[in-house]
């Protein structure tokens, strides 16, 4: 029952030969010609100077204590909301307790 059968030897299909591929070059094409690039642009370019740098990194620390005092408030929302709900539940808990006897 759990043997596998196997189709007797004189059914099997005799094997073919694989035909070879035939290679058959593409004729060359050249590349066509590189187009110019735009000639250089008139604007100037932003130098930042040591007072520049001074107040982007003031702008970038104060940006960070803002996000960091949002989301710090955000948490303490959370964290207020849970205990309160906690509060509440353990209060009409205790009253629905109380009633039953």
């Amino acid at each position: 029952m759990f043997k596998p059968k196997y189709p007797p030897q004189d059914t099997a299909p005799a094997p073919t030969a694989p035909t070879p591929a035939v290679y058959s070059p593409a004729p060359y094409v050249p590349a066509p010609a590189p187009v110019p690039s735009a000639p250089a642009s008139d604007r100037p370019t932003v130098q930042l100077t040591p007072g520049s740098m001074l107040a982007l990194a003031a702008g970038g620390g104060a940006l960070v204590l803002v996000v960091g005092a949002v989301l710090v408030s955000m948490l303490l929302a959370v964290a207020i909301t849970a205990a309160s709900v906690a509060v509440c539940a353990v209060t009409v808990r205790s009253i629905l307790k109380s009633d039953r006897r």
